[in-house]
């Protein structure tokens, strides 16, 4: 019986030096973390406040499209023309495409 009340008695001392150990190396290391993770947060503080402000950039609009004029509407009716007399487009879709190019 003494011999294993000196087993557990050695089993508990060993684990609560572990556990002694363990919670040092712990917060140790948490220390250390913390510190790098503020030493990060004032490096990216410095580099934000020397970086001068920029406007943003913004897409100008497009310019309206230019107007077409009478001889460019013509050849374009007449390309239209032969497109439906090839069977290519059909005469709703050549009726769409006119009106498109005679209100452009």
């Amino acid at each position: 019986m003494p011999g294993l009340i000196r087993g557990v008695a050695r089993t508990a001392v060993v684990a609560g030096t572990a556990t002694a150990v363990s919670g040092r190396v712990q917060r140790r290391q948490q220390g250390r973390w913390a510190a790098q993770e503020q030493q990060q947060q004032a490096q990216y503080q410095q580099q934000y406040e020397q970086q001068p402000y920029q406007e943003p950039q913004y897409a100008q609009p497009a310019p309206p499209p230019a107007a077409m004029g009478t001889d460019d509407k013509i050849q374009q009716l007449t390309e239209l023309g032969k497109l439906k007399d090839a069977g290519v487009l059909t005469e709703a879709e050549f009726a769409v495409e006119k009106s498109k190019i005679l209100n452009s």
